[in-house]
């Protein structure tokens, strides 16, 4: 087609598509992203409140604890791993900044109220997401595409009790706990690097980091735990449950595409839930 003639075709409009449709195009489809998001956030509120009804059912508590265990108790070990990691780099790094003022003796303040505060929970709940949330949001999204969770509701037995509720309860359950055990091997961590390798006073440290950490800081911390818990363990939850209404792919293709979707997303609203419980805590 030459230059002329396209200019002409689109200024006229092709044949049953108006002038308006090339103009409206791209709002159209951000318009229908914004929209499929909105409803998928209200979706995802209402599946998590409905779930947590649940939890207090009988006959709940043994789905619980196998769940807690799963969960928290064999996410313990890359937990303390990364804390451990994190708060030598944190002790290595404000070390070799405070030196340069004379000011070595606040390494504890800093390395306590950073991991405390921030980065407790937050590396927690991503690590956690990456190990069980990953996983809760294949199995449940297996289930469905091979039709085990119709095969419950065909013998009465409510899904969301036997397959969301537990998962949810030990997420609230075990995201405190690990985040806990990420601050303290943490605090080990910026020991090892900052008294035993680079040199800074052992009793400085630890009174500072007895000193400096009050009450508020360590709630504050398990506040953000329990929101996160809810943030991933709903996400994740969510998308493998409804795995099977992709509208781009199917079968085990869509499990694998929602098993990346929760990972993702869970990670974006733990960052994004970060920022605003922080602003209301400060």
């Amino acid at each position: 087609m030459m230059p002329d003639e396209h200019r002409r075709k689109f200024s006229e409009g092709e044949p049953g598509r108006p002038l308006g449709a090339y103009l409206t195009g791209p709002f159209a489809v951000s318009g229908r992203s914004v929209i499929r998001w909105i409803r998928n956030s209200g979706a995802s509120v209402i599946f998590f409140f409905l779930a947590f009804l649940k939890i207090f059912r009988t006959k709940q508590f043994s789905k619980i604890v196998q769940q807690v265990y799963y969960i928290g108790a064999r996410s313990s070990m890359i937990i303390m791993l990364v804390g451990l990691f994190t708060g030598m780099v944190l002790g290595l790094q404000m070390y070799s900044a405070l030196v340069n003022f004379g000011a070595q003796g606040y390494l504890g303040t800093l390395v306590a109220l950073s991991l405390i505060r921030e980065l407790g929970p937050v590396l927690a709940a991503i690590m956690i997401t990456a190990r069980a949330g990953s996983a809760i949001t294949a199995e449940i999204g297996i289930q469905r595409i091979s039709e085990q969770v119709d095969a419950l509701a065909t013998m009465r037995i409510d899904p969301l009790r036997y397959l969301i509720s537990p998962r949810i309860a030990a997420a609230i359950i075990s995201f405190p706990v690990l985040t806990a055990m990420f601050d303290l091997v943490g605090i080990l961590g910026g020991y090892i690097s900052g008294v035993l390798i680079m040199g800074a006073n052992s009793g400085t440290y630890l009174f500072r980091v007895q000193s400096s950490v009050e009450m508020k800081d360590i709630t504050h911390g398990f506040i953000k735990a329990v929101v996160f818990a809810v943030v991933v363990s709903t996400i994740c939850c969510f998308q493998g449950y409804f795995a099977h209404m992709r509208t781009d792919s199917h079968g085990a293709k869509a499990v694998g595409l929602a098993t990346t979707s929760a990972v993702v997303l869970s990670c974006v609203f733990i960052l994004l839930s970060d920022y605003i419980v922080t602003s209301l805590l400060i």
